[in-house]
């Protein structure tokens, strides 16, 4: 091989060798970012497509809080609460202050690390905005398991504004 096509050669393999490395180093910050959204019948029993996620990994959560389960520290912010679509249930962990909406019975999404497959440690919880919201993770969840929402009777006696009333 001619000295020329030596250096043709090295430039193309060191070119290609940089290409490869830019394309997985963005795939690993992708997969870092990542957060999958499970149900507690898919965390605890089945996983996504048969892939049950790892402790620490990183995702998102989504549920009912069960009646009864929701625990606070006297002593400082801690909270424990179940989260559960008619099956398993999954306790979560939270350090800090919940949403104004958050309540027994409501529908909740929480982002956070997977402790083991019962517990996840959450760094954010969501709550529905309105009555009539429902995420549409956890509805398709309900749906398939086939729970109906549960409304506390303050809940129940809140009529809705219609669009007239609105005006």
């Amino acid at each position: 091989m001619t000295p020329r096509r030596q250096k043709r050669l090295l430039i193309t393999i060191a070119c290609l060798v940089g290409i490869a490395g830019s394309v997985g180093l963005i795939l690993f910050a992708l997969n870092q970012n990542m957060n999958l959204f499970y149900t507690p019948t898919q965390l605890v029993e089945t996983g996504i497509d048969g892939v049950k996620p790892h402790d620490g990994q990183r995702l998102r959560i989504g549920g009912i809080v069960e009646p009864g389960s929701v625990v606070r520290s006297p002593n400082s912010l801690e909270i424990t609460f179940n989260v559960t679509v008619g099956g398993p249930t999954v306790k979560v962990l939270y350090n800090g202050i919940l949403p104004d909406l958050f309540r027994e019975g409501q529908g909740i999404i929480a982002q956070g690390v997977l402790v083991n497959p019962t517990t996840v440690r959450a760094t954010e919880v969501l709550a529905k905005h309105d009555e009539s919201y429902m995420p549409p993770e956890v509805a398709a969840a309900m749906k398939k398991s086939h729970m109906k929402p549960v409304y506390t009777e303050q809940q129940l006696q809140i009529k809705p504004i219609s669009t007239q009333e609105q005006m």
